[in-house]
């Protein structure tokens, strides 16, 4: 299938129905976890020629443009996690950052 194409898209709607699925993401590399978003969204977007366009998504669709938009909005898949689980991965990636620039 081509790739998708989404420019300044926008959740328009979410479902009250929620959906749970293993992120990960390469700002967090090596790292997953169970998030919960709502299990269907409608977006809209401007395609690749400028146009007005929406889409009703549902399943895994639905939670990868959650994932997306919310990078568009400085939010991270951590940010949905637990507060113990979110300061845990922290932690791990500001002790990974030091050990790093101790080694330069």
């Amino acid at each position: 299938p081509a790739p998708h194409v989404f420019v300044n898209p926008e959740i328009l709607e979410s479902a009250d129905q929620r959906s749970v699925y293993e992120e990960g993401c390469l700002s967090i590399p090596d790292y997953y976890a169970e998030v919960e978003r709502p299990a269907a969204v409608r977006v809209k977007y401007l395609d690749r020629d400028g146009k007005l366009q929406e889409i009703e998504a549902e399943g895994l669709m639905a939670t990868c443009l959650q994932h997306e938009i919310d990078h568009l909005n400085g939010v991270l898949f951590i940010d949905h996690i637990s507060k113990l689980k979110r300061d845990m991965v922290v932690r791990k990636f500001k002790k990974l950052a030091r050990d790093k620039a101790g080694n330069k």
